[in-house]
């Protein structure tokens, strides 16, 4: 294989040599790693970890990532190397943007960035401007300092040995990807592989939820994006509903109900989860508006409250026998 040579600018230097050649890094290969990020300073100081971040990274070869050095590195590592490379300021210039999203992806994970908070994201020109939000990561935008980064390469699959996934596409593929996963999780709901479809409805949700993100909360794009997501809500839903994961129904029609008030499945699924959890009070609630927007459904609301009303009974004989075993009348 020919020698493949770095930017000037770029120092490599071997930690551990790996194994076998260097692989091909054709477009559409996936390679993943793990990475760490110091300032070339005295203290050497440390400005991201992927394993603090908690997962490796991977980069996907010919899509234009906005920190172009990365695969000029990574293509002259073999598998198992671990290797550390000085970089000159003028190639990092987009490295605080990479790490933003990085950081925000983590947060979002720990549920510290809510579901509809609205985050730029932009090209490196744009951040020099407004910051990041980091100000570590502001510090280096504004400063011509050089980095070094630390790799370790795990894997390198080459196209057609993997299915591409959704935060590796490109929006417009992500938007053309919806009505195709809608489709299969129906078609696996129907063959009653439940906790497939619902694998496939979560993966849609969280492609639409990357989409939103990219756009301004209550603008006409985002309202699109959000209005798609419901559907996903309510098929997913019923899967957990089947699957008797009755908390996770709650929390998913709620989110439906939040877009769309008067959703009568989002209303009856939810009223169904909140009767097997045993809250009778908000079932009912559910039960009566689902009615009262669609009363063909009387009579399946009135064997959902009716069944509510036997297992109250039930409930309640129950405590007059236990109460009665605690406190016997007095002779």
């Amino acid at each position: 294989m020919a020698e493949i040579y770095l930017p000037a600018g770029v120092q490599k230097q071997v930690i551990y040599p790996g194994r076998g050649e260097i692989p091909l890094f054709i477009d559409g290969t996936r390679a993943t790693f793990h990475f760490r990020t110091f300032i070339d300073n005295d203290e050497r100081t440390e400005v991201d970890d992927s394993k603090k971040l908690g997962e490796p990274f991977v980069l996907m070869f010919g899509k234009k990532f906005k920190l172009e050095v990365w695969e000029s590195m990574v293509e002259t590592m073999r598998i198992d190397e671990i290797a550390s490379f000085h970089c000159k300021y003028y190639h990092v210039k987009s490295y605080p943007v990479v790490a933003q999203n990085l950081r925000d992806t983590k947060k979002k994970r720990e549920g510290k960035i809510k579901e509809n908070e609205h985050r730029h994201h932009s090209c490196a020109f744009d951040a020099i401007h407004r910051g990041v939000g980091y100000k570590d990561l502001d510090d280096i935008l504004h400063t011509d300092v050089d980095l070094v980064f630390e790799i370790s390469l795990i894997s390198v699959e080459q196209p057609g040995a993997y299915e591409e996934e959704v935060w590796a596409l490109k929006p417009e593929e992500k938007l053309q990807r919806i009505p195709e996963w809608r489709e299969k999780g129906n078609r696996l709901f129907k063959q009653g592989e439940h906790s497939k479809a619902a694998e496939i409805y979560a993966q849609a949700l969280g492609c639409l939820e990357q989409l939103c993100l990219r756009e301004k909360p209550g603008d006409p794009e985002w309202v699109e994006l959000d209005k798609l997501k419901i559907p996903f809500l309510l098929n997913y839903s019923q899967c957990k509903l089947l699957d008797e994961d009755y908390y996770q129904v709650i929390k998913h029609t709620t989110t439906a109900l939040e877009k769309d008030p008067d959703n009568v499945k989002a209303l009856f699924r939810r009223g169904k989860a909140h009767a097997a959890v045993w809250n009778p009070d908000e079932a009912v609630i559910d039960f009566k508006r689902a009615l009262e927007l669609d009363p063909s459904l009387k009579s399946c609301v009135n064997k959902e409250l009716k069944k509510l009303e036997e297992e109250t009974h039930r409930k309640l004989e129950m405590d007059k026998a236990k109460y009665k075993h605690l406190f016997p009348p007095a002779r």
